[in-house]
């Protein structure tokens, strides 16, 4: 099986994603709704914008691409 058909794989989602596709692939790999990922990436980044910040930025450089 090829790895862009795993299902179980982490990929950033950039065709259901709003910004780079971050939240919504981190959705579809713990199938969530991708409102929550969303949600709970905005409250975090209230409380601890650095972190959250560079580990977004992070997760758009390291995590491949899913069309």
């Amino acid at each position: 099986m090829k790895d862009y058909l795993n299902p179980n794989k982490l990929y950033r989602d950039t065709l259901n994603g709003k910004v780079s596709g971050v939240c919504a692939g981190l959705a579809r790999h713990f199938n969530v709704e991708s409102w929550m990922v969303r949600a709970a990436a905005i409250v975090a980044f209230i409380f601890m914008p650095m972190v959250v910040g560079i580990a977004y930025l992070l997760a758009v450089v390291l995590l491949p691409t899913r069309y």
